[in-house]
């Protein structure tokens, strides 16, 4: 049942809700943790992955043969993969990764494959839907830009000893701006205009609900409203939008930011865009009374549900995720 209003009735869910077109926005481990758990619920996924890496494997490959960084789609696809042998062995042999003294140290082995078949083909995304066929994955991966980006953050630091005023500075790279400390004001992508990908942006106007987070809140998630192309699907389409926050703050990009400064963030970087529901579990949020209001100025609703782990690690366990993301799709918004 979706709840209304006091003394409105509540309707029945539509019946979307039992198998919904979804599309999961982010990169990285959390992107992987959402999919890990919208698998289980719905055959109709779409992932839409950022493509602004430079570190590791993928910032090599990117740098040497002037391609997508395919370590964040690489991680959606081996996420996508199901639990039966076929799907362990090929998620894990996706995520192998040479040990050597030489060029192939530290490469990961879906990455070769991933832009070995980029070559081939010449497409992108015929690429990425030949290798989620080989894995049989519950669902499609897409790139969010046509193109390679770079991450841009205008990041402010305490005053210093002796400085009457803080100090501001641009940070360059995804993989910096993941890791640098102080407050992050305000995020840019170069080039500042990419073109999307099509496939993305229709994923995004077909969808019943889009999902944006967990993950890397700047550099991995908040990245996706600033393709104009995209942001603008985002903004129109009908789907209704989910976000989920994370289980901490993380070594920083995101160090002492709480659950409210999250959605603020992100209504900084796209003011206009409507959010139906907020996911959290109540481990991770410092004031509820204050995520409410924040939620309720976007539109949207607090769930509450526990997707811990039982090991108390900042990890989310995929069963319960799915049936937190149930609840929200059916609209099943009390304590629980």
């Amino acid at each position: 049942m979706i709840p209304h209003a006091p003394g409105v009735p509540d309707i029945p869910a539509p019946e979307w809700s039992k198998n919904p077109s979804v599309v999961a926005l982010g990169g990285g481990h959390g992107l992987s943790a959402s999919l890990s758990a919208l698998r289980l619920m719905s055959d109709r996924l779409t992932a839409v992955v950022t493509v602004a890496d430079d570190g590791g494997s993928s910032g090599r490959l990117r740098d040497e043969l002037n391609v997508l960084p395919p370590g964040d789609l690489r991680m959606a696809l081996a996420a996508l993969c199901d639990d039966s042998e076929w799907g362990r062995t090929w998620s894990a042999m996706l995520q192998h990764r040479f040990s050597s003294s030489g060029e192939l140290d530290n490469h990961a082995m879906g990455n070769l494959l991933i832009v070995a078949l980029w070559e081939l083909l010449g497409d992108e995304v015929e690429g990425l839907d030949w290798v989620g066929r080989l894995l049989g994955a519950r669902g499609r991966v897409l790139p969010m830009a046509s193109v390679p980006l770079v991450v841009e953050a205008d990041v402010r630091h305490p005053a210093a000893p002796g400085e009457p005023e803080p100090s501001l500075e641009t940070v360059v790279g995804q993989s910096r701006v993941a890791v640098t400390p102080g407050r992050i004001e305000q995020l840019r992508l170069v080039p500042a205009d990419p073109p999307a990908a099509p496939e993305a942006v229709q994923a995004v106007l077909d969808a019943d609900w889009v999902v944006l987070g967990p993950g890397s809140w700047y550099s991995s998630v908040l990245v996706h409203l600033l393709v104009p192309e995209l942001a603008n699907a985002l903004h129109v389409t009908k789907a209704r939008r989910c976000v989920t926050l994370n289980l901490s703050a993380e070594n920083g990009e995101t160090e002492g930011l709480t659950a409210v400064d999250h959605l603020e963030a992100l209504h900084k970087h796209a003011p206009g865009l409507r959010i139906d529901a907020v996911l959290a579990d109540p481990s991770a949020v410092e004031d509820v009374t204050a995520l409410e209001a924040a939620a309720a100025s976007m539109g949207a609703r607090v769930i509450m549900r526990q997707v811990r782990r039982g090991d108390d690690t900042a990890k989310h366990d995929g069963l319960r995720l799915a049936a937190a993301y149930r609840d929200v799709f059916e609209g099943v918004y009390g304590d629980v």
